[in-house]
């Protein structure tokens, strides 16, 4: 089993860095695990997003959303941030187009 990298899109990565620490470890223990099997099936999202996958904090209500690149071994997050509304889903929509 490959360990996969970890990339983040630009304004991915400002989102990151924007989250409260406590969050940011809380997706940091996920992201360990994620790195040695990226595809989830019970995380996949579908139609906009298909062949995306989210990372969930249902506690603290925030969404991590990626994209498994095999022929790189690449983990890449495209967007992070609340829920609320689907707003995270639909940013991450605009994002893929």
């Amino acid at each position: 089993m490959k360990e996969y990298c970890l990339e983040f899109d630009d304004r991915a990565l400002r989102e990151w860095d924007a989250l409260d620490g406590s969050v940011r470890k809380k997706f940091e223990k996920k992201l360990e695990k994620l790195i040695w099997n990226p595809h989830s099936p019970g995380n996949e999202l579908h139609r906009d997003l298909s062949g995306f996958y989210k990372i969930k904090l249902l506690k603290d209500g925030y969404r991590l959303v990626y994209q498994v690149i095999d022929e790189r071994i690449v983990i890449y997050v495209i967007a992070v941030g609340r829920r609320a509304d689907n707003e995270i889903y639909e940013l991450a929509s605009k994002r893929t187009e």
